[in-house]
């Protein structure tokens, strides 16, 4: 039995500002090529579809193209099953509408805990030469999701929840079970690697988190939420990470499908596929004319993140340097000057108002004071706020 585990899509999200469509696109058609070549099982997606409740019609549309080219390789090879969850940013309704008929189409959506006490987890059972293979889809969980039918005092927090919800499923642990989860969870006292581009604040330790040790009998948990690929203790547990970087903090990561493939009970093999995204995200760091001069190819496309360390006040700085990099996400500058603003007058700015905070931030960085004309317009600008 062979899977991918494919970590959070976030479909329609933005790049400070960029709209990262196309390269959503060009990352699900790198995935169906792996599709046709390695030619998996089925395809796990462990939740966040979408980055918003309300997606856009565009991040709707590629997903479904998605769909529509995944069953249409069906007619050329074996079919593939996709099984995908619901995470924190979806809203459920939405992400399930459709989903009976799309069953029909090798497609699977669970976007719910069971809703009732005769319910339970929603599973996809698959069968190879050595028997079958048993997918669980544990859709993101809270404990509010399902106190309408259990008893409160058994629901303190996230963990609690999850395991009731898996101890009260028939699991057969002599044959082969997978779980499919999009939550937060611990392995031991080992640090979780977070970035920046997670929004929800975990509660390391406290409400949200689960130890791993409610779920290491599965023999392989496909896990989504954290966006940083890696494992949790044995590799079997398993956070994909996003399929692209979502975060300037993600630059140096190596962004993957995770390919899985079972054999007998007990007998399980891991490796990984690249993702070539359309555009990379990077992060310089130097003076400005050393940046101008590194970039090979003018212009280039990636999303890069740039820190200054000229120490001499840089005319717009911005404008000139998008002629060498066109997808600039953000600029900051490091130098003696700056510095010292952290370490003295940080305390001072916090006195200041919104007007004569960003008049002196204003002098720092193109060093001299606004003018007349530019005072106006930011009050202009505040104004309509």
């Amino acid at each position: 039995m062979k899977f991918f585990h494919v970590g959070d899509l976030h479909l329609g999200k933005q790049l400070h500002g960029y709209d990262l469509i196309k390269d959503q696109e060009h990352m699900l058609e790198e995935l169906l090529s792996y599709i046709k070549k390695e030619q998996p099982d089925a395809v796990l997606i462990a939740g966040d579809i979408y980055d918003r409740a309300v997606p856009s019609g565009t991040a709707m549309q590629l997903l479904e193209h998605f769909f529509i080219q995944a069953d249409e390789l069906a007619k050329e090879q074996k079919a593939v099953e996709i099984i995908l969850i619901a995470g924190n940013h979806d809203a459920a309704k939405r992400l399930q509408y459709g989903s009976s008929f799309m069953k029909r189409h090798h497609i699977h959506i669970a976007v719910m805990p069971p809703q009732q006490e005769d319910a339970n987890l929603e599973q996809v059972t698959l069968t190879d030469q050595e028997g079958v293979v048993h997918f669980y889809l544990l859709p993101y969980t809270k404990p509010g999701m399902i106190r309408h039918w259990v008893e409160q005092e058994e629901l303190a927090n996230t963990q609690d929840a999850v395991k009731f919800l898996l101890e009260r499923e028939q699991i057969d642990w002599n044959e082969r079970n997978v779980l499919l989860s999009h939550q937060f969870y611990l392995h031991a006292n080992e640090d979780t690697v977070l970035c920046d581009s997670e929004t929800p604040s975990f509660s390391v330790g406290g409400l949200d988190s689960i130890a791993t040790t409610f779920v290491d009998k599965f023999d392989y948990v496909a896990l989504g939420h954290i966006h940083s690929p890696q494992n949790l203790g044995d590799p079997h547990i398993r956070y994909a990470g996003t399929p692209l970087k979502y975060s300037v903090s993600e630059a140096d990561q190596n962004k993957s499908i995770t390919v899985v493939e079972m054999g007998k009970k007990g007998e399980i093999s891991y490796h990984y596929l690249p993702i070539h995204p359309l555009h990379d995200v990077r992060a310089l760091r130097g003076k400005m004319e050393e940046l101008a001069a590194q970039c090979t190819e003018i212009p280039c496309h990636d999303y890069v993140s740039i820190v200054l360390t000229d120490e001499e006040a840089v005319q717009q700085p911005r404008d000139y340097l998008e002629k060498y990099y066109d997808h600039i996400l953000e600029i900051q500058i490091d130098n003696t000057r700056t510095r010292q603003i952290m370490e003295e007058e940080i305390p001072a700015l916090k006195e200041m108002s919104l007007e004569e905070a960003f008049m002196t931030f204003f002098q720092e960085s193109t060093g001299r004071p606004m003018n007349e004309d530019e005072q106006k317009k930011f009050a202009q600008i505040i104004e309509t706020l």
